[in-house]
């Protein structure tokens, strides 16, 4: 019932803001699979930084958003850590109102902080046209590894021994993978946690290449990784186009036409369907929104190249027409 009243109170706020026309979003403490229609996310107040991405994982089978907060940190790998999952969420939350903790707290990670945060402003692109498609077609922005295509891990299962106290039932213990997931449909993330210099990754079916260098790193396997403390490890899928804004610490102004940089990953042709809309209000369920056709395809020479879009007139569309294309793989 709990979750129930939850779910209805999203509605019933809901309802309130169409009224006026105007978009929302926030948190909830209670929900269910009834709310993924509605513009919040569910978090609480557990704090282990382990458990809250298998919550955001597990979370994506009903459709359901969850956000890692970060609220505070006993040391500055912790705290870059936290902040670099949060900012690859749903909703990057900063909640430090028990303690006071600022992004810049821990001077010796405060670039790293300051780099994370700056990529998901640089991200918005990709992310609303990820959040368009949840609305759209139903599939969560953010979804564990086994709803992408080409999946193909199996899980272990290993007898467990009795144990007085740490376990008493001889429970099994089994290998999955929840710690590991999608942002939209090409770029595999995969956090490090306190403690840890370096892990296991896995990759479905498909070459995979790295987000920041573009270089060739695997397909369809399990490969190690030792990243450093500075970057949020991040793999993009063959053909993975993102686009992505100039780094700026607010969202646009209204009005503003950003310069487009749109990324390119591996070898194959594909194409991007890139959302846009007013931003603020419900005029998308009236037609009001664009979708701009992204495309890189081979040239006679067998050369990629990308398209100058042809961007809907009268529709809207925050970008700057001609767009800056970046082909990371070389």
């Amino acid at each position: 019932m709990r979750q129930i009243y939850g779910a209805l109170w999203q509605k019933i706020t809901l309802d309130w803001f169409k009224e006026r026309n105007q978009r929302t979003y926030g948190l909830v403490r209670a929900s269910n699979a009834g709310a993924n229609s509605m513009p919040y996310v569910i978090y609480n107040d557990y704090y282990s930084h382990r458990d809250f991405i298998t919550a955001l994982i597990n979370s994506s089978f009903i459709g359901v958003l969850w956000v890692p907060e970060v609220r505070a940190s006993e040391s500055a790998e912790e705290w870059v850590r936290r902040m670099q999952t949060v900012c690859f969420s749903p909703m990057a939350m900063l909640d430090a109102w028990s303690d006071g903790t600022k992004p810049w707290t821990f001077p010796e990670v405060e670039k790293a902080v300051t780099d994370v945060a700056m990529l998901r402003m640089q991200l918005l692109p990709y992310l609303y046209t990820g959040f368009a498609q949840y609305h759209f077609e139903g599939k969560p922005p953010f979804r564990a590894m086994s709803l992408v295509e080409g999946f193909g891990f199996v899980a272990s299962e290993k007898k467990g021994e009795t144990d007085a106290v740490k376990n008493p039932y001889a429970l099994n213990t089994i290998s999955e993978i929840k710690d590991q997931y999608m942002e939209g449909d090409y770029i595999l993330v995969a956090p490090l946690f306190t403690g840890e210099t370096k892990r296991n990754v896995y990759l479905p079916s498909g070459k995979w290449y790295d987000f920041y260098t573009g270089a060739y790193v695997g397909e369809n396997q399990i490969i190690e990784i030792s990243p450093g403390l500075d970057k949020i490890p991040l793999f993009v899928k063959d053909g993975g186009i993102i686009p992505m804004i100039p780094s700026q610490r607010q969202t646009p102004r209204d009005g503003q036409l950003l310069p487009l940089e749109v990324r390119h990953y591996g070898t194959k042709e594909n194409s991007f369907m890139l959302y846009d809309d007013d931003g603020k209000t419900f005029n998308y369920e009236k037609g009001e929104f664009s979708k701009t056709i992204l495309s890189v395809v081979k040239n006679k020479k067998g050369e990629l190249q990308g398209n100058q879009p042809l961007v809907a007139k009268g529709k809207p569309f925050h970008y700057q027409p001609v767009v800056s294309w970046r082909f990371m793989t070389k």
